[in-house]
């Protein structure tokens, strides 16, 4: 047991033993002999130390060890102590390197100081010097930029070059004081387009048609205000820099000038103008007329149209039959014969069929007949009375039923955009238009065809009362 104790203890002490000869060994082989051949020769692989067999090669090992790292430190020591002198230059090399440099900093902190005054006063200077031309520039570039939207929108335009509108645009734009070249050019545009609103020029010019084309056609410049073609009037648009055809002409009071003054080569002719460049002239056009507003007044609308046109129908047609009637009767006055075609005549011939009656009894006769007549005469004319007083209810019955819609619309929509509101109110206003433009006529009518009967039945009372009045007479005698 104690031998096995003794090998083992051996082996243990031994590999640490071992293991630092080994590396110490290696450290010796990779080291080279002299510095500057070490740095350009290749390393070589370090040599595997002998293994050692017993306690005492070990020990020789680990010695042979020591006496290489001593060797290596002694060469080291030797090499700072060579090397000393010179990190004293370097550092002496640096120390004023950086001091020249901090001198230099110096100087360019003080060059750079001196500049900031230099430019102060220089920009102080440049603000005292220009002045006025400063509120000069501002004033020119403002008005630069308004005569560019003036001349985009000008139907002047559609004859002169569209160029002058990005000279004015740079010139507005430009961060650079004015030359007098840029200034004159402003002046002249501005003069330029003065005079042209007194002129009335005839050019030829592209314009846009109705269905998408493009035609060159003759176009005359009235002015700024307006230009026409082909008898018709042309609306100018800024964002295509072209003219371009109505979808629909004004009315005909304003085109009846154009054709005269379209073919007049001097004097003075009459022409209508819009003085607002188009505006006026888009909203004319947009503006419904009263049969296209009909379709806004819905069902009511039409009913209340359907009844006034019967109604309108059956009282001219009234009127027709007693103005022949009247005439009848006025030519049965004049004559002495019997003609049972007209109420006078039937009149009549009751009082020669009952002429031996007595008074009372011829009286009774004639009243039956005059009543009879009267009723034929004033015949169908309940029924336009009755619609000339419907017809102001159905248009406040669609008066009421469009603003109900209205509300409505503002309940969902709420008060914001008006357009959500303009058919309810456009219902309420039309059918109350309708009603009224319904109503007054039928009233007229009935008032003539209640003149008329009124006329041809008094002249039957009246001859009724001279036949009772002649019979009476001789039945006294």
């Amino acid at each position: 047991m104690r031998a096995q104790f003794l090998i083992v203890a051996w082996l243990l002490a031994s590999a640490p033993l071992a293991a630092a000869a080994q590396e110490a060994a290696a450290g010796a082989a990779a080291k080279p002999a002299e510095g500057a051949a070490a740095e350009e020769a290749p390393i070589a692989p370090a040599a595997k130390p002998p293994a050692a067999k017993s306690l005492s090669e070990l020990l020789d090992l680990v010695q042979k060890g020591y006496s290489v790292e001593r060797g290596e430190n002694e060469q080291r020591e030797k090499e700072f102590r060579e090397n000393k002198a010179n990190q004293e230059q370097l550092l002496a090399d640096a120390k004023a390197t950086l001091a020249r440099e901090e001198a230099r900093s110096a100087a360019l902190e003080t060059q750079f100081q001196e500049s900031e005054k230099r430019l102060a006063e220089l920009e102080t200077t440049l603000t005292e010097r220009l002045g006025s031309l400063g509120e000069l520039f501002g004033v020119v570039r403002q008005v630069a930029g308004d005569t560019r939207g003036h001349l985009q929108s000008s139907v002047v335009s559609a004859e002169l070059d569209p160029g002058r509108q990005s000279f004015l645009e740079e010139l507005g734009k430009s961060k650079e004081l004015p030359s007098i070249d840029l200034l004159e050019g402003l002046w002249f545009e501005l003069q330029r387009e003065m005079t042209e609103q007194g002129r009335v020029s005839r050019f030829q010019a592209p314009v846009l048609t109705t269905g998408g084309g493009e035609e060159q056609r003759e176009v005359i410049r009235a002015g700024v205000f307006s230009a026409i073609s082909d008898g018709e009037y042309l609306l100018w648009e800024p964002e295509v820099q072209k003219l371009r055809e109505l979808n629909r002409q004004p009315p005909a009071i304003y085109l009846d000038y154009v054709s005269a003054f379209q073919t007049a080569d001097s004097g003075m002719e009459p022409l209508a103008v819009d003085p607002s460049r188009g505006s006026l002239l888009a909203v004319l056009i947009d503006t419904k007329t009263l049969f296209e507003r009909i379709p806004e007044g819905g069902p009511i609308g039409y009913a209340t149209i359907g009844l006034g046109i019967i109604a309108g129908l059956l009282a001219l047609l009234r009127i027709a039959a007693l103005s022949i009637t009247s005439r009848k009767v006025a030519a049965q006055e004049k004559s002495e014969r019997f003609d049972t075609g007209n109420p006078l005549g039937r009149v009549l011939a009751v009082s020669q069929e009952h002429r031996d009656a007595d008074p009372e009894t011829l009286e009774l006769k004639l009243d039956e007949v005059v009543m009879r007549e009267s009723g034929k005469l004033e015949r169908f004319m309940w029924l336009i009375k009755v619609v000339s007083v419907v017809a102001p209810l159905l248009g406040l019955l669609g008066t009421v039923t469009g603003m109900i819609k209205t509300f409505q619309s503002i309940t969902l929509f709420g008060a914001g955009d008006p357009r959500m509101m303009a058919s309810g109110i456009a219902e309420a206003l039309v059918t109350t238009m309708l009603g009224l433009f319904t109503a007054i006529p039928l009233v007229l009518l009935y008032s003539a065809l209640a003149n008329l009967v009124k006329k041809i039945t008094d002249v039957l009372d009246e001859r009724s009362a001279g036949l009772i009045a002649e019979r009476a007479e001789r039945a006294n005698v």
